[in-house]
């Protein structure tokens, strides 16, 4: 697993109760976790997955567009896909500006 993964995992874990890595864990098997935790609150407690899509800080209108257009059957792993991008970019971006810092 590399460390924009990791990282990435870590973030989201934050939000959602997900399983520690495994061994062989890659963006995929971490995508299919939180695919899976998505769908269970999207079934359970939309409100609380409302709540860390907004704490996450996803585009209300990636948000809208995913709850409007996305097939029900792939609703889950759509959005899910949505956070860890979010998450990932994040990290990206931290790096980014802490080098800049770093190079002043």
């Amino acid at each position: 697993m590399n460390s924009l993964t990791e990282e990435t995992y870590a973030l989201v874990t934050q939000e959602l109760s997900l399983p520690a890595p495994q061994e062989g864990f890659d963006e995929a098997k971490a995508v299919f976790l939180l695919t899976q935790a998505v769908r269970q609150l999207l079934d359970q407690n939309l409100e609380r997955l409302l709540q860390i899509c907004y704490r996450i800080d996803l585009s209300e209108n990636l948000l809208k567009k995913i709850l409007a257009e996305s097939p029900p059957e792939l609703l889950a792993s759509d959005l899910a896909q949505a956070l860890w991008d979010r998450q990932k970019q994040k990290i990206v971006l931290r790096k980014r500006y802490s080098e800049t810092e770093d190079s002043e």
